[in-house]
């Protein structure tokens, strides 16, 4: 009598569309079609283990013995079915012991000309209190992530705010510096930026444009929707002036796709309407949705049933993009394109983000913070751009997120897509960085259910559009 077969319920997760039987394996990321014999292996054992023998006499009406041991032989190595061998330590990584830094975001102004009433910036000042990052702190912050992390091929500089352009000297003093610096050092560099787009001319958009920059433009949608909360210092709305300028940026910037940020808060759910008016009325090439629901502002969140509706909403916009990508076109729909980015290359993500592992956010005083959500928390630093990075400290801060023993993500189907949620989120709404977020576990799990279904469906249709639209996005 041969060893007991179990099915590994862990490691995969099933998904129906129409009459086929999609399988998804949880620690690879990765997605096949199941076939019948599979789904009869599959069946079969969930009803109740038993050993090869006893299974190969089970189906023996419908497949031949030869085949199902020779899938059985697939699913044991896929670890979907169990033998009673040991399974892989999941992920294989449980502690980090080193950083490979190639991102640093400079916070290079606390102060911004605007007054967005929802605003996350711990540390926002109105402009004439701004604390501004001096050109000595952010030379240190670029030489800090060479002597960190000297064998990367290609690095990050991200410049933040308040709004960066309020800081413009600062930006251009270290473009020339890091061009030519990277240069020496046989390097890349890329630069990125989120502008609240008011403060941008000709002159401004053309010198980004010559150092393709990676532009996001921080917009809420049409103007009732924009206006009800990204105001000005003195209260005014700011619609006008951001779709003024927007329009101008969209026409001229011609080295990179310029993508819009929405942040959606309570009130506002309707996805689709403000997708249509930033993607097709202004153009933009890319459209991504950030629903508030964890902001030190209480009275912003969405409430339950409404990120409920944001979801939906976003499903709704998602079948829109199914049926695009259908006839080989994009709408730029970000949030379901990158799932379906990370579908396809097979993500599995250990940690949420980058944050800590290959990016850190740089405060006005040097300070080393895990990201750009942080800076002005009473969350400790990790480190100084002068006197490097505290490495025992945040190795042990991300090996905290890493161990899932005793969460709800140890065994969550999409515990290697999403990875316990964001950490300020977490931190804002659990006091705790490390704590999962659990307040939308089951949304975003259908979420990437329904990421699937509409993967598979370009798969089976158009695949012609995931070389065309996915695959490039690697590249820059």
């Amino acid at each position: 009598m041969g060893a007991i077969l179990n099915l590994v319920e862990r490691n995969l997760h099933e998904v129906r569309v129409d009459a086929d039987r999609m399988l998804f394996h949880i620690p690879s990321s990765s997605l096949f079609a199941t076939d019948e014999i599979t789904g009869g292996i599959i069946d079969a054992l969930r009803q109740q283990g038993c050993s090869s023998e006893d299974l190969v006499q089970r189906l023996a009406g419908r497949f031949a013995g030869r085949d199902v041991n020779e899938t059985l032989r697939e699913l044991i190595a896929l670890e979907v079915v169990s033998d009673g061998s040991p399974l892989t330590p999941e992920i294989g990584i449980s502690k980090v012991d080193r950083t490979a830094l190639n991102t640093v975001v400079l916070n290079v102004n606390t102060g911004c000309n605007l007054s967005c009433t929802y605003c996350y910036k711990e540390d926002l000042d109105k402009p004439s209190a701004g604390k501004k990052m001096g050109a000595e702190t952010a030379e240190a912050s670029v030489e800090m992530l060479l002597k960190e992390s000297p064998h990367e091929e290609r690095y990050s500089v991200v410049f933040f705010g308040g709004e960066p352009l309020s800081n413009r000297p600062l930006i251009e003093h270290m473009v020339d510096y890091c061009e030519r610096r990277f240069a020496e050092a046989g390097k890349q560099v890329e630069f990125i930026m989120t502008t609240n787009a008011t403060l941008l001319t000709e002159e401004i958009i053309e010198y980004l444009n010559a150092h393709r920059f990676g532009l996001s433009v921080s917009i809420d949608g049409p103007k009732t929707v924009h206006d009800r909360n990204r105001i000005t210092v003195g209260g005014q709305g700011t619609y006008d002036v951001v779709r003024r300028k927007a329009e101008m940026l969209l026409s001229r910037y011609n080295s990179r796709p310029v993508g819009a940020r929405v942040t959606l808060t309570t009130g506002v759910t309707d996805v689709e309407t403000i997708w249509d008016h930033l993607f097709n009325e202004l153009g933009f090439a890319e459209v991504g949705f950030a629903p508030v629901t964890s902001g030190d502002i209480s009275s912003f969140n969405l409430s339950n049933e409404e990120l409920i509706e944001v979801f939906a909403n976003m499903k709704k916009l998602g079948r829109r993009y199914l049926e695009a990508a259908l006839e080989h076109r994009n709408i730029g729909f970000s949030n379901l394109h990158q799932l379906i980015t990370d579908i396809h290359e097979g993500h599995k993500k250990a940690l949420p983000c980058g944050a800590g592992l290959k990016m850190l956010a740089v405060d006005h005083k040097g300070e080393l913070n895990l990201c750009h959500r942080f800076t002005g928390s009473s969350l400790p630093t990790f480190g100084n751009v002068h006197s490097g990075v505290k490495q025992a400290e945040l190795n042990d801060f991300l090996s905290q997120r890493l161990d899932r023993s005793g969460t709800g993500c140890d065994t969550c189907r999409i515990r290697n897509l999403c990875s316990g949620g964001c950490y300020h989120e977490s931190y804002a709404r659990y006091g705790d960085p490390t704590h999962p977020t659990y307040h939308y576990c089951e949304l975003m799990r259908d979420w990437v259910d329904f990421g699937i279904e509409v993967y598979s469906r370009i798969m089976a249709v158009n695949p012609a559009f995931i070389s065309r639209y996915i695959t490039p996005r690697k590249a820059h």
